[in-house]
């Protein structure tokens, strides 16, 4: 946890969410309000999270449109959360970073899409005509948490940050309901 909560870490965190812009989370905190919020409350959000007491907030659900007129549904976090969990990820990307397979390219860094073109592309010009594209459906929705959880502590030693990554998988999910409101002829 103290490598998570490392200012450097921390800010290279921020700097990242802030570039990936991003909705509002449940609480309706935007990119542009989120650093007077972290000037005020941060002291008190790290005491939370050395003491192994923060919780994170439910994602707010929205529906994608996918190409086939289908709809993928999209958890998104809090800025807040966003900033946590990025700190995490730069921490513990790399413990897990050297066991993935060298043929995998979906976000992972330093790699893209255009990267693993590029390599069927080469595959092609030598005669190999495999690929595999795969995408598990709703993972993070189905997933056995005691199992996920249990393969990351062979690498995750600190029970406050499993504690951290469980709670963020049971945090749950706000459905967005929009009513109309009015009467009269339509």
């Amino acid at each position: 946890m103290e490598a998570v909560l490392e200012p450097g870490n921390l800010s290279l965190a921020w700097k990242q969410v802030k570039a990936n812009k991003g909705s509002a989370g449940i609480d309706g905190m935007t990119i542009e309000a989120f650093p007077a919020f972290a000037r005020k409350h941060w002291p008190r959000i790290v005491r939370a999270l050395e003491q192994g007491r923060y919780r994170p907030a439910p994602v707010r659900r929205v529906w994608i449109p996918k190409p086939d007129g289908s709809k993928r549904p999209l958890g998104v976090p809090t800025v807040l959360d966003r900033v946590i969990q990025q700190a995490l990820a730069q921490v513990l990307g790399p413990l897990f970073e050297a066991g993935f397979s060298d043929h995998s390219y979906g976000f992972r860094p330093g790699r893209s899409a255009h990267g693993a073109l590029a390599v069927l592309e080469n595959g092609w010009k030598q005669k190999l005509r495999y690929a595999v594209d795969c995408d598990l459906k709703s993972f993070f929705d189905t997933v056995n948490h005691d199992r996920l959880i249990t393969a990351l502590k062979e690498k995750v030693r600190c029970p406050r940050v499993l504690t951290l990554i469980h709670r963020y998988l049971v945090a749950g999910v706000v459905l967005v309901t929009i009513v109309v409101l009015g009467g009269g002829d339509r």
